[in-house]
């Protein structure tokens, strides 16, 4: 079966946020254009906002809980969800209001007495947000962080021998080395310590040579002294490890044109919102939708134009599915940052992800006009275009990409590939076959997935046209070895199986791919004619009447209804099969199967 064209140690909330926002899973089903009104009653309003908090439809909550609070406003648990909810969603003023009342009623509150201290230190009263850091009863993870925050009021007050004092207390936790030394770095060069700050970008550095951030901000720490080359170096080896981020690009560009890049960070402020920009990062790549949020938004209340942490929370409101508010946050990008085009590309394809593919297409054409060379661009629009199967047009459109990029390089397999899926969906096999070749000439071999991928597309589609069938199983073989858990391409290697007359090993496989991916409309329907073609034909209709309910194309629908009223028709065996490679040995089931 052919892939799907797709598109595209820090802890978590050392509080007890997730616990105060949270409730079965229920899916958020507001239409975008429907007003949200609160309930008529408390009882009402705070069910409302439990199951809206649960599906992390944040301003939802904020209404709900909002109204709640005005009808018992002395209900501390309702207070603390309320809070919550009002932080997650950004609303800082009602955010604060609440966190005030909590902190009187309950001065051990760690989120709220957090949630004032990053306030405090906002206003520049330093001393108040170290006082509201020492407060509440924290456990050890809880310290790091408040111990992160409170070398950040130091260096606020001045004091930069203090607030190195401060962050060397987590010496101890060699777990966070990087990303104590990398905030010593910056608080030493903020408070004026260059030698200093020096040491600790490279201890940061070697620590880890990946981290973006610590790229970036050394890069700029040493160009600023005037020492352009071992900057470009830096970022060249980064370039070299993640090619193509328009951070590291757009720096590598200034320094060559001698152009002055600034520091990332230049005050306490800044600095604070680093910190919480990295303690969202960590919440977000740990699946942790709620602690990612409520750092990010108190990051981006300290600097409101960070663009890596709206990237971060635009990213995690589409993951959430939310696309009008991830689009509401790419917006705020600023228009000169690096990171904006490929925003305004993640507008446009949650255009398309909200229904509203026009408004994708008119958004991708408008961006490919103000930028006619920008590949990625046209490659989206090509993406929509194809997710709407529109794909003699995406076709087109990723011809005029394919030709932007001149000679094309290893990375650019996944524009042949698409190109090539767009032509074998356009019934121009000849031309798919040459781009999917090509795809699988490009595709490196450190990429397993791709590579099994453009297999499992070309070979299946050599298997549905009964051509090449030996090659094309073999090729399936060795995808099946780079991707063993993949259900698509266990059904891929099933249906050449089917393909060759090998029936009881063709059910075999798609009982495995089933298993793997269940509900899939084409595996049902193979896995269906397997069972036929083996004498188990009460079990094949019962698949196929699956793969019936199971939303399948149109066309694929009508064959489908017609196996279930008359099963199927005879054929002659195969001549392939005489021929055909051994059985292969099972796959032992991994863990989780």
């Amino acid at each position: 079966m052919k892939l799907p064209l797709a598109h595209k140690g820090l802890p978590a909330l050392m509080f007890l946020a997730a616990g105060l926002l949270t409730a079965p899973a229920v899916a958020a089903n507001t239409a975008e254009d429907e007003v949200l009104r609160p309930a008529q009653s408390l009882e009402g309003n705070f069910l409302s906002a439990y199951v809206a908090g649960s599906a992390r439809d944040t301003e939802a909550a904020t209404i709900f809980f909002r109204e709640a609070i005005q009808e018992d406003s002395r209900n501390q648990e309702l207070l603390e969800r309320a809070f919550v909810a009002f932080l997650a969603n950004g609303s800082m003023t009602e955010a604060v209001r609440a966190a005030e009342r909590l902190s009187v009623q309950d001065p051990s509150n760690n989120l709220a007495q957090f949630a004032l201290a990053v306030r405090s230190l906002k206003g520049q009263k330093y001393a108040d947000a170290r006082t509201r850091l020492s407060k509440g009863t924290r456990g050890r993870q809880a310290d790091l962080t408040a111990t992160l925050l409170t070398a950040w009021t130091y260096a606020g007050s001045k004091d930069g021998k203090q607030a190195l004092a401060t962050i060397d207390k987590l010496k101890n936790e060699r777990a966070f080395d990087q990303f104590r030394e990398y905030h010593a770095a910056l608080i030493a060069d903020v408070v004026g310590n260059p030698a200093e700050a020096e040491k600790r970008f490279k201890a940061a550095y070697e620590g880890e040579r990946n981290t973006l951030q610590v790229v970036d901000a050394y890069g700029r720490f040493l160009a600023k002294r005037g020492r352009k080359d071992e900057a470009l170096k830096i970022y060249k080896a980064f370039d070299e490890a993640a090619p193509r981020h328009p951070i590291v690009r757009a720096a590598m560009k200034a320094l060559e044109e001698d152009k002055p890049l600034m520091p990332l960070v230049t005050s306490a402020q800044d600095g604070a919102a680093e910190l919480l920009y990295g303690l969202g990062v960590v919440g977000n790549t740990q699946g942790d939708e709620l602690t990612a949020i409520i750092y990010l938004r108190l990051g981006l209340d300290l600097k409101g134009d960070h663009p890596l942490a709206l990237v971060t929370l635009g990213d995690v409101y589409e993951r959430l599915k939310q696309y009008d508010k991830a689009n509401a946050i790419f917006e705020r990008i600023p228009k000169d940052s690096p990171v904006r085009p490929s925003a305004d590309i993640s507008i446009g394809h949650n255009y398309e992800l909200m229904g509203r593919g026009d408004d994708a297409i008119s958004h991708l054409e408008t961006l490919m006009k103000e930028r006619p060379d920008d590949v990625e661009v046209v490659m989206a629009l090509g993406n929509v275009q194809r997710s709407r199967k529109k794909f003699a047009e995406a076709a087109e459109t990723y011809d005029k990409a394919i030709k932007l990029i001149g000679q094309p390089e290893r990375g650019h397999w996944i524009l042949y590939f698409y190109r090539g899926t767009s032509y074998e969906r356009a019934k121009q096999w000849d031309k798919a076959e040459a781009d999917l070749k090509k795809a699988l000439e490009l595709v490196p071999e450190g990429l397993p997935a791709g590579r099994a991928q453009v297999m499992n597309y070309l070979a299946y589609s050599w298997v549905d046209q009964n051509m090449n069938i030996d090659e094309a199983f073999k090729m399936l073989t060795k995808a099946v070895e780079l991707a063993p858990r993949d259900g698509m391409i266990i059904d891929s290697l099933g249906w050449a199986y089917y393909r060759m007359g090998r029936y009881d090993d063709a059910a075999r496989e798609l009982e495995k791919a089933v298993e793997l991916k269940p509900g899939d409309p084409t595996i049902n329907d193979h896995l269906g004619d397997a069972y036929w073609k083996v004498g188990r034909k009460l079990e094949a209709k019962f698949q196929w009447d699956h793969a019936k309910n199971s939303d399948p194309e149109h066309e694929e629908l009508v064959k489908i209804l017609k196996k279930i009223d008359n099963g199927l028709d005879e054929e002659p065996k195969p001549a392939a099969a005489e021929n055909a490679p051994p059985p292969q040995p099972e796959v032992p089931k991994q863990n989780g199967g």
